[in-house]
């Protein structure tokens, strides 16, 4: 432990805002894709019986039509957390009929962009925009990678917690950023540990360049990797590889995202905006939207209708930060469990509690160095970090950073409940025991199975369908899911119904605020 990390958690004890870390508030966005008992990504519309996407709290979709998305409210309790995550699942697939939910990251078997549908918000002006930008997302990138699914962890701290004098004296936000930097120093870290996507199907790279190794006869792998969803076939581009979002302030974060929704990019512009009396996307700049910049971490405020985050941002502060970079875990049927949110709640107090400077240009470059390498390789005996200049090993450097989350944790252990010292210290094994982290046991139950990847993923999917068909709700958690999606298409007509502005004057609008 740094004398600098000692020094803050004494501060925090003697001033009183550790008692307040038992207030964490926390939120859950969980993707999963619809496929048929074939194991294709489903062609059918929303379920009815979910409710209309637009305008339901829990149940909607991401990219595709056929890619669910859950979200939980805000919780200061993991377990109730998890259990409303749960009862989403169980009301879902008693009403999926002869469709199950993918439980990887990485998606089904995929026939070509064409195969995969997007995802349908209505005929109200801001359902069209949000299907616009999806369609928008796949003239750019391609429709296959909006089919990758993950988890986003959302987190935040009591306001006490900032308030106290003795902690470093900052302001919410300005913590918030020390904890955003921190966190893309150290990601790779939660990459190793959690990564679960070190697969996929042929289908999901027929036609692109790659360097996977063949599994058996249609599967592809990284023997040595840990998630394909954070790697270059994943949440990445070329066209957003020259987009540099500063950190280092929240004014510096907004000034260069906003830039970047400003900036023509000729290759969108040759796409066009309207074709055909057909929109294709939003605008020809680099981002349609701020939200398309693709960001291990997040900072977020809650925005009021036709806001910009970013001027939700720059007005009222940071809010939470929004965690991107989980895969789901197919060990467990929600594809998440309680010790890895007591892990990232004692690892994002540790990022904000450690010293934070400014990253600058070089720092930037050995950032995405080690999230590739822990992507790729993080399994290898070899494999090495840069970090200030210097080359370290992995296994060494991860020792060192968990010491000091081992600290955190106790800290968090006398303040917020028991079970995060020993969470991290169970984590610690899968540093010198690679095949016990979740990527390479995913690896290890192909090869025992002698299964495919499409093959593993959907027993593991079967497994789930199986578990969550034989759970019941109660009445009132029942009535209250059937009147939710009831009330969710309601608002949906009563938008379509009350439309009177043309969309391109809703878009210039939106544009102008």
């Amino acid at each position: 432990m740094t004398d600098q990390l000692e020094t803050a958690i004494n501060n925090l004890e003697r001033s009183g805002a550790a008692e307040t870390l038992g207030g964490i508030r926390r939120g859950l966005e969980k993707e999963s894709l619809r496929v048929g008992l074939d194991g294709v990504i489903a062609a059918t519309p929303h379920p009815h019986a979910l409710g209309s996407a637009l305008s339901h709290s829990s149940i909607t979709t991401d990219y595709s039509e056929a890619l669910l998305e859950f979200i939980t409210p805000v919780h200061d309790d993991i377990d109730s957390m998890l259990e409303f995550l749960a009862d989403l699942h169980i009301f879902t697939y008693h009403n999926l009929g002869d469709e199950i939910l993918w439980t990887n990251s990485m998606p089904c078997i995929l026939q070509g962009d064409s195969s995969i549908p997007i995802a349908d918000f209505g005929t109200s002006n801001t359902g069209f925009m949000k299907h616009v930008y999806r369609r928008g997302l796949g003239n750019r990138y391609g429709r296959l990678m909006q089919t990758i699914a993950g988890i986003h962890y959302n987190f935040s701290l009591p306001d006490h917690f900032f308030n106290s004098s003795d902690n470093n004296g900052g302001s919410a936000s300005v913590r918030y950023f020390d904890l955003l930097r921190n966190f893309h120093r150290h990601c790779w870290l939660v990459l190793y540990l959690f990564g679960s996507a070190p697969a996929v199907c042929r289908s999901f790279v027929k036609g692109r360049d790659h360097t996977l190794t063949p599994f058996g006869k249609n599967s592809l792998y990284l023997p040595h990797g840990t998630t394909l969803r954070m790697s270059r076939l994943g949440y990445q581009n070329s066209a957003q590889s020259d987009i540099h979002v500063c950190t280092n302030s929240v004014e510096d974060y907004v000034r260069t995202l906003r830039a970047a929704t400003e900036q023509n990019y000729p290759p969108y512009e040759r796409i066009g905006v309207v074709v055909d009396d057909e929109y294709q996307q939003l605008n020809t700049n680099i981002l349609q939207i701020e939200n398309e910049f693709y960001s291990v971490i997040r900072p977020k405020r809650t925005i009021n209708p036709m806001e910009k985050p970013t001027t939700a941002l720059a007005s009222r502060g940071v809010e939470y930060i929004e965690v991107r970079i989980m895969d789901l875990n197919p060990f467990t049927p929600i594809g998440i469990d309680a010790d890895t949110i007591r892990f990232l709640d004692a690892f994002l107090v540790y990022c904000l509690l450690e010293p934070s400077p400014p990253i600058n240009h070089d720092e930037e470059i050995e950032i995405a160095h080690n999230r590739d390498m822990t992507v790729t390789q993080g399994r290898a005996d070899e494999t090495r970090l840069f970090l200030r200049g210097a080359e370290r090993p992995f296994r060494e450097e991860a020792l060192r950073v968990l010491d000091g989350i081992e600290q955190v944790a106790d800290l968090m252990d006398r303040h917020a409940g028991g079970g995060h010292a020993d969470v991290v210290h169970r984590e610690r094994d899968k540093i010198n025991q690679p095949d016990s982290t979740p990527s390479a046991r995913i690896i290890e139950e192909m090869s025992s199975h002698n299964e495919a990847y499409f093959e593993y993923a959907m027993r593991t999917a079967g497994n789930h369908q199986e578990y969550f068909l034989e759970k019941k709700l109660s009445p009132d958690t029942e009535q209250k899911l059937v009147h939710e999606a009831e009330a969710s298409r309601a608002q949906t007509r009563a938008l379509e119904e009350a439309q009177l502005e043309p969309f391109k004057d809703f878009l210039a609008r939106y544009f102008a605020g």
